[in-house]
């Protein structure tokens, strides 16, 4: 059975009327969902660390900036826009002393409540709202008029108006103008770590580059091999976006749609299924979050050199060069800093 799909008329934005919402965090979820909530009519306020890059940019925006331990003690509703990472400081240090009944703690992730690096207090409710994209188009599609499809889940409803809260917030940021499905910290979790994993970021940018690798050691020229492995793979991701993996077919060539029907499931074929599914289990029993966790603690020693490794790939400098002849694409630097928070 298909699941309930919330829209504006399932949800009520009276429900934070004398209510005030902090945002801890001022990064990319951050900054859309405390400019949405302002501009639905929310008293909106802004926790950051002292000395955080974000506070000039959060108070040019116009709200009020306090200190996170500060802003969990005034708050009726609590949005916890920090790094997975560093969640868990951040809640012994500044949340956990300053929460009171029946408060409410918000995630757009559920990966700290589920593998239990935060473990609130029964007496508060715990919700999620996870708009299914990157803050910058959660902020664009409301200031359009429009929405991001999103998630809402309960993990503790201590007050028994959990429900209406995350429905509230997904309204604030336009969620509910696109359609919002209830599902659970778990759920979420789990799908979304493997999805990452197995095939948004993990799955298509190794095959992204083996496919470079094998055509370049093969003798063609890394310019053929960077438009043929990585520059069309956004139009057939647009054409699956748009219409589905069936409807891409039937936007391709005859001889294009044989070679996926007839060769791809040879490459990405039962051993590859299994992996996937070892994958999976290891999210599943917890073992990629303490291993997470500990290269966090460690210092991202692993992380950083891999991700260095990814940098000094020969397709990123023959991607640099054919992207400058490229006037109509948008181009991003990697600067080695992430959003800010």
């Amino acid at each position: 059975m298909p699941a309930k799909v919330y829209t504006d008329k399932d949800a009520d934005l009276k429900v934070f009327k004398n209510k005030t919402l902090a945002v801890l965090g001022f990064g990319s979820q951050g900054h859309a969902h405390a400019l949405n909530l302002k501009e639905s009519g929310c008293k909106v306020i802004i926790g950051l660390y002292e000395g955080s890059k974000s506070i000039a940019v959060a108070r040019e925006k116009g709200f009020e900036v306090v200190p996170t331990a500060e802003a969990v003690r005034r708050a009726d509703v609590i949005f916890v826009a920090l790094p997975d990472t560093k969640q868990a400081a951040a809640y012994t240090k500044d949340i956990e002393p300053n929460l009171a009944k029946n408060k409410t703690l918000l995630f757009s992730h559920g990966f700290a409540i589920h593998f239990k690096t935060v473990v609130p207090p029964k007496n508060v409710d715990v919700i999620l709202v996870a708009p299914k994209g990157p803050g910058h188009i959660v902020r664009r599609q409301y200031t359009e008029g429009k929405g991001v499809p999103s998630l809402i889940a309960i993990y503790q409803n201590a007050s028994k108006q959990a429900k209406k809260v995350a429905l509230a917030w997904a309204k604030g940021i336009g969620g509910t103008r696109a359609g919002v499905i209830e599902t659970t910290f778990k759920e979420e979790t789990e799908t979304d770590l493997f999805g990452e994993q197995t095939v948004l970021c993990g799955g298509a940018s190794a095959l992204v580059q083996v496919g470079f690798e094998v055509l370049t050691e093969a003798g063609y020229s890394p310019e053929m091999a960077y438009f043929e492995c990585l520059h069309e793979l956004k139009l057939i991701v647009d054409l699956m976006n748009e219409s589905g993996i069936a409807g891409m077919r039937f936007s391709i060539s005859e001889t294009a749609k044989w070679g996926d029907v007839s060769v791809g499931p040879k490459i990405i074929d039962a051993s590859v299924k299994k992996r996937m599914k070892l994958a999976l289990k290891n999210i599943q029993t917890g073992k990629f979050a303490r291993e997470w966790v500990a290269e966090y603690k460690g210092g991202y020693k692993r992380y950083n050199a891999l991700l260095k490794k990814g940098e000094q790939h020969p397709i990123e400098k023959t991607g640099a060069r054919l992207r400058s002849l490229m006037p109509w694409m948008k181009k991003r630097a990697i600067t080695g800093v992430q959003a800010s928070y």
